[in-house]
């Protein structure tokens, strides 16, 4: 648009700042239309409404302010006569440029938009986790407590002197439920020895009417982790539903296989007055698939009951 020869220095600088201030007011223009769109359009939900609303603001924005600014260069620097060739010539390279810069600014828009909303989703769902497993955690403190006063109260009226036994013993077990149930995953060893310890717990009340067997290597129980308390809420499934007696006791062993505890224990249903919840193995699926994403696996036939528990090894 500048013809050098009829041009002095100083005008050609003021022109060259003319055309920045063109390129700034139709820069900041389209910015503020973009941000204004934003709020009333959604590239998700609405993506045609959005690009035909956005190239149309684009054009009626865009055209009449770069005409009207190039046709105000003519007015302030050109004593000729406006050419309209090249207004409308630079008017439409302004608009294809404009476009192009607005294709590639809403394209970073749009991918950062994406990345920060998976970025909410998986805090959101994070969340939701983490309060879904507090609240099965939550469950096992009054499910344990409930039945290990029903178990005293039983030994106060028929056994007085293995109460006091039991009580001493209890207090070491709660301990092990306070302190570890907030915990995602312990060592298998330590809930081996808290198994052994609530064993004691069930043999003060029953004697030889209950009894375990642990066919694992000591080598091995160092090596994985487990979440907590899922071989007592087993232990107790299996002492609530079956009839047992110092002549026909009840055995629950335990073994490993490929990464798996298998928890086992021979079937004598006892008739409950009303049917059970099942809620303590409800609550162990729940908190295996939430901690470990993998699932418990129950056999239930005529006279076996086998529970497969997933542990993890530890690298």
């Amino acid at each position: 648009m500048i013809n050098g020869h009829n041009f002095s220095n100083l005008q050609v600088k003021l022109s060259f700042l003319y055309t920045i201030l063109i390129a700034f007011i139709i820069w900041e223009g389209n910015r503020f239309l973009l941000f204004s769109l934003r709020t009333y359009f959604d590239w998700i939900r609405k993506p045609l409404r959005k690009i035909g609303v956005l190239i149309l603001s684009i054009i009626f924005y865009t055209v009449p302010v770069s005409v009207l600014l190039l046709v105000g260069w003519y007015k302030i620097f050109s004593p000729d006569v406006v050419n309209w060739n090249i207004v409308t010539e630079s008017s439409l390279i302004i608009l294809i440029a404009v476009i192009f810069i607005t294709h590639v600014y809403e394209t970073v828009f749009l991918v950062k938009e994406t990345e920060s909303e998976m970025i909410r989703s998986e805090q959101l769902e994070r969340a939701r986790v983490e309060a879904e497993l507090e609240a099965l955690k939550n469950q096992i403190d009054p499910h344990f407590i409930f039945n290990s006063l029903n178990t005293l109260s039983h030994l106060i009226e028929s056994k007085p002197e293995k109460a006091k036994l039991f009580n001493e013993n209890l207090a070491d077990v709660y301990r092990y439920i306070l302190q570890n149930k907030a915990r995602d995953l312990v060592l298998l060893r330590e809930e081996m020895d808290f198994l052994q310890s609530y064993f004691f717990l069930l043999q003060i009340r029953f004697e030889k009417a209950v009894q375990l067997k642990i066919h694992i290597e000591d080598n091995l129980i160092d090596q994985y982790l487990i979440p907590p308390i899922s071989l007592q809420i087993l232990a107790e499934n299996a002492i609530k539903h079956n009839e047992f007696s110092e002549g026909s006791p009840l055995l629950i062993e335990i073994s490993m296989v490929n990464d798996e505890l298998l928890v086992h224990n021979p079937v004598h249903k006892k008739t409950l007055r009303k049917a059970s919840s099942r809620i303590g193995l409800q609550n162990l699926g729940e908190r295996y698939k939430l901690t470990t994403n993998k699932e418990i696996v129950i056999w239930e036939e005529e006279k076996d009951f086998t529970v497969s528990l997933p542990i993890l090894k530890i690298a």
